[in-house]
């Protein structure tokens, strides 16, 4: 009975290690908006003060990601039987989540979903995703009338709302809408943990964004929901 009670209050580090990504890309915009001065004139202090959040936002979830990168590894480690030849070191990634977070972390869970598999989620995340694309195009298609008509206050609109929806939501989309087909498609089984780290690539270049959210939907339109 004890062992059951232990068993039951385990924490499941994988899915710890997500949450802490999916906070990377929101805390990074808001430490980027700090430095870019692009607030409204007036407050004092609230530039400095996003800077501050996003920097000492950054290092918590490096930290938390480190720690969750060490415990789930010494986890593993423990199932031979599970793991196959695939042991990782508790210390290493760690150290490499200390040095690199987002790295460290999305080259774990895609070398994990190799072996566990990543549990899916709600079946509509593709929708998510989909409003991503669309407002990413429309930011873009608005960005270049304020460029073309000089209307400074409609490009930093634009670009703002697409920024926020991007940096928000598109990373957490893709991931669990990969999951969700890696694990009840049948011609295509993306690894989550890859579409992760192409999100987070996209965020700060942006061509690749609209790029890699309207290949993934390409993929993912003949799966059943």
């Amino acid at each position: 009975m004890m062992g059951r009670m232990t068993g039951a209050r385990e924490v499941d580090w994988a899915r710890v290690l997500e949450r802490l990504l999916y906070a990377v890309p929101p805390v990074i915009g808001v430490g980027v908006v700090g430095i870019l001065q692009d607030a409204e004139p007036g407050v004092p202090g609230l530039q400095s003060g996003l800077v501050l959040f996003g920097t000492f936002g950054y290092t918590v979830l490096t930290l938390g990601v480190a720690v969750a990168l060490g415990l789930d590894a010494r986890r593993v480690r423990r199932q031979p039987r599970a793991s196959g030849s695939w042991k990782p070191s508790p210390w290493l990634n760690a150290v490499f989540g200390l040095l690199w977070a987002p790295a460290a972390g999305v080259v774990y869970l895609a070398r994990r979903h190799r072996r566990f598999g990543t549990p899916p989620g709600w079946s509509r995340w593709w929708l998510v995703v989909a409003l991503s694309l669309s407002t990413s195009l429309f930011g873009l298609i608005a960005a270049v009338v304020a460029l073309v008509l000089a209307i400074p206050s409609l490009f930093t609109a634009a670009v703002g709302l697409a920024g926020a929806i991007a940096f928000g939501t598109f990373p957490i989309a893709i991931h669990q809408d990969a999951a969700y087909v890696s694990t009840y498609g049948d011609s295509w089984r993306p690894n989550p943990g890859l579409y992760l780290g192409l999100a987070f690539v996209s965020l700060f270049v942006p061509p690749l964004q609209p790029v890699l959210a309207g290949y993934y939907l390409f993929r993912r339109r003949a799966v059943e929901t």
